[in-house]
Order: structure tokens, then sequence, then C-alpha cells
């Protein structure tokens, strides 16, 4: 393994500890900016909607320019985002450094999937784009709770420090070990701005885009009321909550690793039949929301199907933007939070519909089967077209 990719990977958990360590974090930050929890959430819907911008204007901005320098650049801008944050006077400088961090999460994603995958041999390069979002996975799994732990220990301040640390590391990672020219043998040159945008005009690239907002919104959708459905339907413990999030965000790391290694032998076959048992594992998630063991089981099995179709879904917009994948890879991580936005907004609206505490299951569930519907439809295209690329394993070749 390229050591380069450990180095993404650092700034993938630094990244995905800003984006989920405010969760645990609210009442803390409430309390000290006087806000109200309700003000203080906006904190994390700002975030979001910055990831999704930046994933489109940063990346669009700096396609031009060596990938490796970007990254660098991208994590200067994360160091100071929680620097800002971690010094806040005020709620509004508070959410100026969210802000600020956020910018850089789309645009290091989808730029650092091309690197990565411009690292190794391209029978391998889903496994390489699931390193890096090793990282991401591993912030849910041990970060977040560490990082509550210790901002209640210490102060929600010192959790953003610490999180400014880690972006240093991961840019003196960066700069030492990812290599100034990362592209293999057989990678094509870095695009302008308008031959990235001439991907777009490819169907295959907007059904990707579709697949990752149905697919990732389904999971999601599920996901952001999970605490009620565990504690209103199964019974648990409201201080049971976050180790069995703990549970589903080793789900999400194992989903990751084994999806991308599968991806990389068939990734038509891979993403379709992770979808496939994703919308079974939500459809029978949401039967037996009542029994606590096969909510353990599902909920781990949640975040193991549900994570596994990243590296996929990743590469799949890759390979057919090929000659220009940057933008589109970009383009892919603004869906994957296009995507949780769409989730949850329809869970919302089950719920206050009366439906109950399984009905944003029920809904993850249709969103799910809904990707996986635009999938198939977009294979069968794909096939019947002449002129479009085919799929040989996970690297497409023209016709």
């Amino acid at each position: 393994m390229p050591l380069g990719l450990l180095a993404l990977a650092m700034g993938g958990f630094g990244i995905g500890l800003t984006e989920f360590v405010i969760m645990g974090l609210l009442p803390e930050v409430s309390a000290d900016f006087q806000v109200s929890e309700s003000v203080a959430g906006y904190l994390i819907s700002g975030y979001a909607l910055s990831v999704a911008v930046g994933a489109i204007v940063i990346t669009a901005a700096v396609t031009r320019f060596d990938r490796k320098t970007v990254l660098q650049a991208l994590m200067v801008l994360f160091i100071g985002g929680n620097l800002l944050s971690a010094l806040a006077p005020t709620y509004e400088v508070m959410m100026g450094g969210r802000v600020l961090a956020a910018l850089c999460h789309g645009a290091f994603f989808g730029i650092g999937s091309v690197l990565a995958a411009d690292l190794v041999p391209a029978s391998k390069r889903a496994a390489a784009i699931a390193t890096m979002f090793a990282g991401l996975t591993i912030a849910n799994v041990l970060g977040v709770p560490l990082g509550t732990f210790l901002g209640q220990q210490f102060g929600w301040r010192s959790t953003f420090w610490a999180i400014t640390v880690i972006g240093v590391v991961a840019l003196i990672g960066i700069t030492a070990l990812v290599p100034s020219v990362s592209r293999a043998a057989d990678a094509p040159e870095p695009a302008g701005l308008r031959s990235e945008l001439r991907a777009f005009r490819n169907p295959q690239v907007w059904f990707s885009i579709a697949v990752t907002i149905l697919g990732f919104g389904g999971m999601f959708g599920a996901f952001t009321y999970i605490a009620f459905t565990l504690t209103e339907v199964g019974g648990f413990a409201s201080t049971s909550v976050p180790w069995l999030l703990v549970l589903f965000g080793g789900g999400l790391f194992v989903g990751n690793v084994l999806g991308g290694r599968a991806a990389d032998k068939a990734l038509t076959r891979t993403l379709t039949t992770v979808l496939a048992v994703l919308a079974v594992v939500l459809v029978v998630f949401a039967l037996t929301a009542g029994s606590k063991p096969m909510t353990i089981v599902a909920l781990f099995l949640m975040g193991l199907f549900g994570f596994a179709t990243v590296p996929g879904l990743q590469m799949r917009i890759m390979n057919y933007a090929a000659q220009a994948p940057t933008m589109a890879s970009g383009a892919n991580i603004a869906a994957f939070n296009v995507g949780n936005a769409l989730g949850a907004w329809l869970g919302g609206i089950t719920i206050a519909a009366g439906l109950g505490f399984t009905s944003p299951i029920w809904m993850g569930a249709a969103l799910t089967v809904a990707a996986l519907a635009v999938l198939l439809v977009a294979t069968a295209l794909d096939r019947r077209s002449k002129d479009q690329p085919v799929e040989n394993d996970s690297v497409v070749v023209p016709v």
C-alpha cells in the first residue's frame, strides 16, 4: 500500500471528525454562546450545505492545478477553519469557522479520490479510494466518541484544538508521503475546466449521481432518526445509544473495506448486489425494530451495506468521466451530501405525518430500491449503446 494513501486517510479522519463530532457537543456549544440548541444545530446544517457548495465551486476553481498542491492548500483551509472554531468568541465566528472547514471537505474527497486511484494499478483503484474513505469511517467509530468525551471533560474548544492538530499532521503526511507526480502511467493529464465539464455530457455520469443521491439517501434517511427508533421502538435506554452508534460505525468501516475490494473485481455486480441487500436489510429492520437482538444485527448490517456502496459509486462516476474525472468526482461527493439531506427530509416528513419512528426506515428502503432501479436502467442503456464505454471488471474502456 502506498504510504500516500495513509496520509489521505488521516486527512479524511480529521474531516470526518469535524463533520460529526459537533453532534455530541451541541449542548456545551449552545450553553457557551447562549443560543438555543436548534440554533446551535445550524452549525451542522450550515456545514453540510457548505460541503456541497465547496465540492462543486472549489473543485471547479482548481482543476488545472497539481492535485497534491491542491490537497495541501485544502488542508491549510481545514486547519484555519478549525482553529477559528477553537478560538471563536461568538456564535457567528464559530459558524464562519465551520463554513471555512466545510469548503475543503467535498473538494478534498473529490480530488483525493482521483489522486488515490492514480497511486495504484487500475485493478486496485476502488480499494485505494476505500482506504482514503477509511479515515472517515474510523472518525465515526472512534473519533466521535473520543472527541465528545474530550469536549465534555475539558470543554468543547479542546476538541477543535485536537482536530486542528490532526489537520497539521495530515498536512505534513501529504507533503512528505504523497508523490509530486502521482498519476499512473496510463492516466490522463489534468484537464481544464471546460474539459472537466464536458464529462457531464455523458448520461452515465448523471445516472451515477442519481444512484448516489438515492442510495446514500436511503441509508441516511433511516439513520438520521435512529436514536428515536432505538429508544421509542426498540426499548433501548438512551445511555445505550452511543454504543449502538459505535456498532453502526463498525459496520461502516467493514463495509467500506469490503466494498472497495469487491468493486475492483466487478463494479456493476457489486453495486447491484449491495443495493439489493441493503434494501432487504432495511425492510427487515423496519419489521423487527421492536426486537433488541434483531435491531443490533440490522444496525451493523445497515452500516456495512450502506457504506459498501461508497467506493464503487465513486469509482463508477470516475470511470465514465475517465478523461476528466476531477469535477465529476467532486460532484459525486456533493451528491452524497444531497442524499443525506434528502433522506433526512423525507424521513422527517413521514414522522410528521404520524407514521411512527420506523417510517424513516421504510422510506430509506424505498429510496434504496429506487437507486437500484436507476442503476439497472443505466446498465441496460449502457449495454445497448455502441457509443458509450462498457465495463470490463472495474475499468471502463471504449468499445
